[in-house]
């Protein structure tokens, strides 16, 4: 599949479909995120212009049964793998 037919990635997006910064359709494709020039796997949300991204802090659930999440600061990159 070509470059032109991927939708251009997003400032802010989040896997959870329940957040107002999901796009389904950019999840139709592999997308990797580089934060502090590390590939990372378990990257649940970011945003680029704020310089962040939200991974799960370990096991530890909060109330409602969701991971809790940590927010790491630094240099953040999306793209399509």
């Amino acid at each position: 599949m070509s470059d032109q037919q991927k939708p251009e990635l997003p400032d802010h997006l989040s896997v959870d479909p329940r957040s107002p910064h999901h796009v389904a359709a950019i999840f139709e494709h592999d997308i990797g995120i580089r934060f502090n020039g590390k590939e990372r796997a378990d990257v649940e949300e970011y945003c680029i212009s704020e310089g962040w991204i939200k991974v799960p802090a370990g096991r530890t659930l909060d109330r409602k049964g969701q991971p809790m999440m940590i927010k790491l600061k630094g240099k953040v990159e999306a793209f399509y793998k």
